[in-house]
């Protein structure tokens, strides 16, 4: 349960940072969360093909739920892949915005 727990506190804080600088779901919330459905979509499928074919096996942990999507697929599975996914679009709209940021610091401190 501990290992869900922080998996939904990291998912809490990137949609704080999302909603301070609007840099994806609150940005445009439609293509957003069908960007994160397809995203993550796209790595539950890989989890099931690698499970199917022998390569990822899931071990109990006391840490987890122990709830089980699919036959060797926890449910902290699908919140990972979910944050891993708004993770990466939250650093790549974040990039740009850092960037000019930074550039008008340094402008006003050449001023």
């Amino acid at each position: 349960m501990t290992y869900l727990l922080i998996l939904l506190a990291l998912i809490g804080c990137m949609l704080a940072l999302d909603a301070r600088f609007k840099l994806f779901v609150f940005d445009r919330p439609i293509p957003a969360l069908l960007s994160l459905a397809a995203g993550t979509g796209i790595f539950v499928l890989w989890d099931v093909l690698a499970i199917a074919e022998g390569i990822f096996l899931h071990r109990d942990s006391q840490w987890m739920t122990g709830v089980m999507v699919a036959d060797q697929l926890p449910l902290e599975e699908i919140f990972f892949l979910l944050f891993l996914c708004y993770q990466v679009m939250i650093l790549v709209n974040g990039w740009p915005v850092l960037r000019k940021a930074r550039a008008k610091t340094q402008l006003r401190e050449d001023a």
